[in-house]
């Protein structure tokens, strides 16, 4: 099989800086030395709060990271405007509360489609990839085609919250019968939240997927064993299940 992408999330190096204030650890530091060490591209979420990734750490991860940025962000007039003004590889359009830790589940492509299809297009007219992060559904999949965006990020955290319980294989066949469908009605898919080393193999063995991004495990692995040989690591378990 092809090789499988590793898109390196950097959200939480800036949560960990943001904590004490000050520019350390720094994440568009933390890009470049992932990419070393065997990710292919890189991923930020600019949330609306501001409350881990700042507009000047997109601007940086664009202009001084040789990688395609994967820019994760709301699907708003204000996130817009910044991703057309910064001109990322791919805007992955994710949805947004402000009340929750992280990202709970896929956008709502079918509920939402009038305003995404729009939407989408306005980045695509930029050069921008439009992906959108949605749950494990053949319906969210065909609405994702209909609005225009040529890849879909499966939420994978159904998955991992399952690990250990009797619902982890229904949640694995979940992501296969909808790599599966997105395969078959023209989508790129990638996939992402919550994946580690004990669950990420049953993932990057399915086929059709083409990029696998990954941020809070990475980064909280790294504080024991360093990034480097973090990503290495994860670079090796996904290699391992593609072969």
């Amino acid at each position: 099989m092809k090789k499988l992408r590793l898109g390196f999330n950097v959200d939480h190096v800036a949560t960990v800086r943001n904590a004490r204030g000050g520019a350390h650890p720094d994440p568009v530091d933390a890009a470049r030395r992932a990419l070393a060490a065997g990710a292919d591209g890189i991923t930020a979420h600019l949330r609306e709060d501001r409350r881990h990734i700042r507009d000047a750490d997109m601007r940086r991860l664009k202009d001084e990271v040789p990688a395609p940025l994967n820019f994760e962000m709301a699907a708003t007039a204000e996130m817009a405007a910044i991703a057309l003004d910064i001109r990322p590889h791919a805007c992955c359009l994710v949805p947004e509360k402000r009340t929750e830790v992280t990202t709970e589940g896929g956008l709502d492509v079918i509920g939402h489609a009038a305003a995404l299809k729009p939407f989408a297009a306005k980045l695509r007219d930029a050069g921008i990839r439009v992906s959108l992060f949605v749950d494990p559904d053949p319906a969210q999949l065909d609405a994702a085609v209909a609005v225009g965006a040529p890849v879909v990020e499966l939420h994978t955290g159904a998955y991992a919250h399952a690990e250990g319980t009797p619902a982890f294989a229904a949640e694995l066949e979940r992501l296969r019968v909808a790599a599966a469908h997105a395969a078959r009605v023209g989508l790129e898919c990638h996939a992402g939240h919550g994946l580690t080393f004990a669950n990420v193999g049953a993932v990057a063995a399915l086929p059709e997927l083409v990029e696998l991004n990954i941020g809070h495990f990475l980064v909280g692995a790294a504080i024991f064993d360093g990034l480097d040989a973090t990503i290495g690591r994860m670079r090796a378990a996904m290699d391992a299940a593609r072969r």
